[in-house]
């Protein structure tokens, strides 16, 4: 019997994975809370424009949040492809819909696996580490920065074990980008974190196109400044930094800052020169943007080992001025961004 799959979540990312788990064929269910995007593609179904390819899929089976209660369905595999901010009140959710042999993947960013596993339980829990990047704002179209060359995911079990669930959910991701197994999925999703801190963090400040934010003089410097101070708490909690975004062993050689550095370019490479970073995203919608549990994680688990995360610090601080509407989205934070870093370096 072919495995009942549930996207939970429609905004860019899961409408990525919900076209392309769709178009091969499998039995894809996607729920989400924004009725315009629900409606969207029940009626008429998704548009997602890559920069190779022009994907339409027709009319979906879809669910509003306050329908599944009624829809009387049970799933095989849930991919919780949410913000960070949504993914303990959205596994609550599922949690009942979810089969007791079944598994929830949270394709997101941010280290939120043990968080999820302790709504659903460990052994139906399965980490994913992302690399895809899109951008949504009308209904049913999709931007997708990233092709699906582009495009990488690696899934490992929390325990690290080789397992047939695992090789299937690999199997059925694949049909979105290159996915890779690996067994240290948490030194995978931190080696991630990482490199969000040094391009989400800084370029979300500043509302400007990655490649723009990329090529500002001295952003570089901060870049592997904040990689560094991230680097140093990961390695505190006991990760073990990986290559990630399909990079091979030999690639990611080297000193801790220069995997920083290949880091950052190989992921500018892939996202290309047209992409936003998702917390400007949010904040063009209005939304709180996710860095709280990006940047503000490694600034509080700092802060807990005795870590100085100065840069990190700064980001969190002017990203929260912006989310509280004291500041807008600029270029100019990029100059307070550089005093905030100095002035909390000498504090």
């Amino acid at each position: 019997m072919a495995k009942k799959i549930a996207v939970l979540g429609a905004g860019a990312i899961g409408s990525s994975v919900s076209a392309d788990l769709t178009k091969a064929g499998y039995d894809v269910t996607v729920i989400d809370q924004w009725p315009a995007q629900v409606e969207q593609l029940k009626s008429t179904g998704l548009r997602i424009q890559m920069p190779d390819e022009d994907l339409q899929i027709p009319a979906m089976r879809a669910f509003h949040l306050c329908d599944l209660a009624s829809a009387n369905l049970e799933f095989d595999i849930v991919f919780l492809a949410v913000k960070s901010n949504d993914h303990r009140w959205l596994a609550e959710f599922i949690r009942p819909y979810l089969k007791s042999d079944g598994v929830l993947v949270g394709v997101m960013n941010g280290m939120n696996d043990d968080s999820i596993a302790s709504i659903v339980g460990r052994s139906r829990t399965v980490g994913c580490c992302i690399e895809l990047s899109a951008e949504i704002f009308t209904p049913g179209l999709v931007q997708r920065n990233t092709t699906h060359q582009g495009t990488w995911f690696a899934v490992g079990e929390l325990d690290g074990f080789y397992t047939p669930r695992v090789r299937e959910i690999q199997s059925i991701l694949s049909h979105v980008a290159r996915c890779d197994v690996t067994n240290n999925i948490y030194g995978a999703k931190w080696t991630k974190l990482i490199a969000n801190t040094m391009t989400m963090g800084p370029h979300g400040l500043l509302g400007l196109r990655n490649a723009e934010a990329a090529e500002l003089p001295g952003m570089a410097d901060i870049a592997v400044q904040i990689g560094k101070e991230s680097l140093a708490v990961g390695t505190a909690l006991g990760y073990r930094i990986e290559p990630i975004f399909g990079l091979r062993a030999d690639e990611f050689a080297g000193s801790g800052e220069e995997n920083l550095v290949t880091a950052r370019k190989t992921l500018m490479q892939h996202v290309g020169g047209r992409s936003r970073t998702a917390p400007i995203h949010d904040h063009l919608k209005g939304r709180r943007s996710e860095m709280e549990f990006i940047s503000g994680l490694v600034a509080r688990k700092g802060k807990e080992l005795g870590i100085p995360t100065p840069c990190n610090d700064a980001v969190i601080e002017i990203d929260r001025r912006i989310n509280q509407r004291q500041l807008k989205m600029d270029r100019a934070n990029f100059a307070l961004l550089k005093e905030r870093i100095r002035a909390l370096s000498v504090a």
